[in-house]
C-alpha cells in the first residue's frame, strides 16, 4: 500500500508560480515512477509531468519549458515547480505512482490561474 499526498495548490495570477509537493509513505521502497496529472471541469485526466527513476523526465507538451519536476529520495517527496501559469493551466492536480501491479493517487489540490 502506498499513500500519497499533495499539498501547495492555490490561487494564482497569469504569469506566476506555485511548486506542488506529493510526500509518499507506506510500501514506497521499490517506487520507480512518479508522476503528476491534472483534470480540469468537463476534460479528461491528462499526464503533466512523469519522472522514471533517478532522472528521466517526460512531460505534457502544454507544459513543456514551464514545468518541471524533481523529487528528494531522502524526504519520500517529488515536486511539480510550475512557472508562467496561465489560465488553462487551472485543474484539480494529482499525484500518481504504480507499484505491483496497483495503481495509486493522492487526494488532488486544486490550481487556479485568475487574475
Amino acid at each position: 500500500q502506498v499513500q500519497l499526498v499533495e499539498s501547495g495548490g492555490g490561487l494564482v495570477q497569469p504569469g506566476g508560480s506555485l511548486t506542488l509537493s506529493c510526500v509518499a509513505s507506506g510500501s514506497i521502497f521499490r517506487i520507480y515512477t512518479m508522476g503528476w496529472y491534472r483534470q480540469a471541469p468537463g476534460k479528461q485526466r491528462e499526464l503533466v509531468a512523469r519522472i522514471i527513476g533517478p532522472s528521466n523526465r517526460t512531460y505534457g507538451n502544454s507544459v513543456k519549458g514551464r514545468f518541471t519536476i524533481s523529487k528528494n529520495n531522502a524526504k519520500n517527496t517529488v515536486y511539480l515547480q510550475m512557472n508562467s501559469l496561465k489560465p488553462e493551466d487551472t485543474a484539480v492536480y494529482y499525484c500518481n505512482t504504480a507499484l505491483g501491479g496497483s495503481e495509486y493517487w493522492g487526494q488532488g489540490t486544486q490550481v487556479t490561474v485568475s487574475s
